[in-house]
């Protein structure tokens, strides 16, 4: 079991690794694509890898099922990623990354009131309010806070969609099928949510670009690294740890981001920002060590099947 806990910890800290930085491909490919054509090719890249990588159906499980992996298509894949660029046209990066980072603290309460987990402690909303100091640090590094209210209020929203993705992955989890068959199938679903905004934002990608070494790397990174491969192992540390402890490791994002920063681009790190990374750091600490567990997880999980 402990080597089990490790192995999901490991998943999460991977999946954050990647995640921290995507901003940098993401970055460089909004110089020659729109954020909503990045977004669709990013999901359809990973659904024909995890397509490759395991070809077998996903078995049909009735409406309830389906239903539910319907939500998790639009809410981790469809809604999130689109509330969060449309929040940044709104309102500035940092407050989109202070917002989005609150999503644990959502989880923590769905987990509770959905999943009937124990009530989060105080020990878990004080990592929370500790990491929530170190992540306005980094992301505003004593600068006056701007606020954009209609762009928070739709990053806010991003973080709660993602808890719902959180809580409902850890419900998919427990009918013991192969995270990349249940994976590729929120994918499609995703992709299918995606098709409105298409149609919508416009979808005229330049087909000149695959001759862009560049492009079709940072392409690739967030296809099958970001989307394919991270979705799974973070479906993976979900199954082992529970959506609580799993989406606490969001919290890195911004400090994974800071080192990016200063190692890729070359930004100058401040003394807000390295005290920002470690209080984020200890609030990590904190949220983890705060023990939340289902009350009825076993019944849950024999009535799931």
């Amino acid at each position: 079991m402990k080597h089990t806990q490790t192995a999901g910890h490991l998943l999460a800290l991977l999946t954050i690794a990647i995640w921290g930085t995507t901003f940098i491909a993401t970055k460089l490919l909004l110089e020659v694509l729109e954020p909503v054509e990045i977004l669709f090719i990013r999901f359809l890249m990973g659904y024909f890898a995890l397509l490759l990588a395991c070809p077998r159906k996903l078995p049909w499980g009735g409406w309830r099922r389906e239903l539910a992996l319907i939500a998790a298509g639009l809410s981790g894949v469809t809604f999130y990623y689109l509330l969060e660029n449309i929040a940044l046209c709104y309102t500035m990066a940092s407050n989109v990354g202070v917002m989005v980072s609150v999503s644990p603290f959502f989880t923590a309460l769905l987990s509770w009131l959905i999943l009937r987990e124990t009530r989060p402690g105080g020990r878990f909303f004080l990592g929370f309010a500790v990491a929530m100091v170190g992540i306005c640090l980094i992301s505003f590094q004593g600068r006056e806070l701007s606020l954009g209210p209609r762009g928070d209020l739709l990053a806010l929203l991003a973080a709660l969609v993602w808890a719902v993705y959180s809580v409902l992955t850890k419900r998919v989890s427990a009918w013991g099928h192969p995270t990349v068959l249940s994976t590729r199938r929120v994918f499609a679903y995703g992709l299918l949510g995606m098709l409105p905004a298409l149609a919508g934002f416009g979808f005229h990608p330049d087909l000149m670009l695959i001759h862009d070494p560049a492009c079709v790397g940072n392409l690739l990174f967030l296809g099958l690294g970001a989307s394919a491969l991270c979705f799974v192992t973070w479906g993976s540390a979900v199954r082992v740890l529970g959506a609580v402890k799993t989406s606490v490791y969001i919290y890195m994002v911004p400090v994974i981001t800071l080192l990016c920063s200063r190692l890729v681009l070359g930004e100058r790190l401040t003394g807000w920002a390295l005290l920002g990374a470690v209080l984020t750091l200890g609030g990590l600490g904190l949220s983890q060590g705060a023990g939340v567990k289902s009350r009825v997880e076993k019944n849950d999980f024999l009535n799931s099947h």
